[in-house]
C-alpha cells in the first residue's frame, strides 16, 4: 500500500498542471475597473473567479537507525472563490475560503490538522476615493468533527456550527492603497453559535450551559492586505479584532490568517499558511484544559496551485 502511495504521488507531481498566475493576478481582478462593451445593456458589472491548491507529502522508513514513523502521508487544500460587483459608487465583495487537511501516521492514526470556511461578504458606497460607507457580514465555521489529544487522549472539542460566528457590521472601510484595505466599526454584532449538545451542555465557546448560543456586542476591526512582493511571491494576510462591550472588553478576540505563495516552475508552487487566533472564551488550554491560549497553526507544503 505504501508504495502504490509513493507511486500515486510521483505520478501526480509528474502530470499536475497549474496555472502560472496566482494571488498577484487576484487582486488585480479585484482592483482593476471593467469596462462594459458598448452593446452591453446590463446594470450589473461583475467579475468572479477563485484559486485551488492541493498539496501532498508522503514518507516511508525502513530499519531507519534515526527513528521517526515508518509512514506518514498528509494532505492540505484550499479552495478561494470571489465574486466582486462595482456600478458607480456601489460596491459589493464576496469571498468565500476552504481549508481541509488530513494526516496520518503510524504512531498517531489518522487526524484532521485543518477544516475552516469562511464566507465574507461587504456593501460599500464609495464617500470619496479611498473611503466606503459599508456593511459587512462573515460567517465563520468549520464543516466536520474535531478533536483535541491532551495526553494522548482523543477529546471531543468542535463540529459544524459548534463552535460557528455569524458577525454584522456596519462602518467605514478605508482603502488607501490598492494593497491594503481597513475596515473598523463600534457597532457590530456577533452570534457564537455552539449547536451541539454535549458541547453546549459544558458552556464550551462562552455560550451559558444548556444554551446553544450567545449574542455578543462591541467593535470590530478588520484589515485585509494583498502583495505581489515580486514577479513569483505572494503574500495574502487579514487580520480580525473583536472586542465585546458586554464581557472583559479588554481581552481582544484575534484572528488572523497569513498565506505566502511561491511560484517554482509553472506546475508547481511552495505556499505557507501561517493562522494565529485568541478568544478569550476559548478555553480548551492549560493542564485542566480550562485556559484560554494563543492556538497557532502553521502548514508549510507544495503541489498543485489552479486559478480559474
Amino acid at each position: 500500500m505504501r508504495i502504490i502511495l509513493s507511486v500515486l504521488f510521483s505520478l501526480y507531481t509528474v502530470f499536475a498542471f497549474a496555472q502560472d498566475e496566482t494571488v498577484k493576478d487576484l487582486k488585480k481582478d479585484a482592483n482593476k475597473t471593467i469596462q462594459k462593451d458598448a452593446a452591453d445593456t446590463s446594470h450589473a458589472t461583475w467579475k468572479k473567479g477563485g484559486l485551488y491548491s492541493l498539496n501532498l507529502a508522503q514518507a516511508s522508513l525502513n530499519n531507519w537507525a534515526a527513528g521517526g514513523d515508518e509512514f506518514s502521508l498528509s494532505i492540505n487544500s484550499l479552495l478561494s472563490l470571489y465574486a466582486f460587483y462595482q456600478k458607480e459608487k456601489h460596491s459589493w465583495d464576496n469571498t468565500f475560503d476552504f481549508n481541509l487537511g488530513y494526516v496520518n501516521t503510524t504512531s498517531l492514526g489518522s487526524r484532521k490538522n485543518d477544516d475552516r470556511f469562511d464566507l465574507l461578504s461587504k456593501y460599500g458606497y464609495a464617500l470619496n476615493s479611498k473611503l466606503n460607507l459599508s456593511g459587512l457580514f462573515n460567517l465563520r465555521s468549520q464543516f466536520f468533527k474535531g478533536y483535541t489529544f491532551p495526553n494522548n487522549v482523543k477529546t471531543f472539542a468542535s463540529d459544524f456550527m459548534a463552535p460557528g460566528y455569524i458577525l454584522l457590521s456596519a462602518g467605514l472601510d478605508y482603502k488607501p492603497t490598492k494593497d491594503l484595505s481597513i475596515f473598523i466599526s463600534p457597532s457590530t454584532a456577533r452570534w457564537v453559535i455552539v449547536k451541539d449538545t454535549a458541547l453546549s451542555n459544558k458552556g464550551a465557546y462562552g455560550v451559558m450551559p444548556g444554551k446553544k448560543s450567545i449574542l455578543e456586542f462591541g467593535a470590530f476591526a478588520s484589515v485585509n492586505y494583498l502583495k505581489a512582493i515580486s514577479k513569483n511571491i505572494s503574500y495574502k494576510g487579514r487580520l480580525d479584532l473583536f472586542s465585546n462591550y458586554k464581557k472583559k472588553p479588554q481581552n481582544v478576540d484575534v484572528y488572523m490568517s497569513n498565506l505566502f505563495t511561491a511560484k517554482i516552475i509553472k506546475v508547481l508552487a511552495v505556499s505557507w499558511g501561517l493562522d494565529l487566533i485568541y478568544d478569550d472564551d476559548v478555553r480548551l488550554f492549560g493542564p485542566t484544559q480550562s485556559s484560554p491560549g494563543l492556538q497557532v497553526k502553521s502548514i508549510v507544503g507544495i503541489g498543485l496551485l489552479l486559478k480559474f
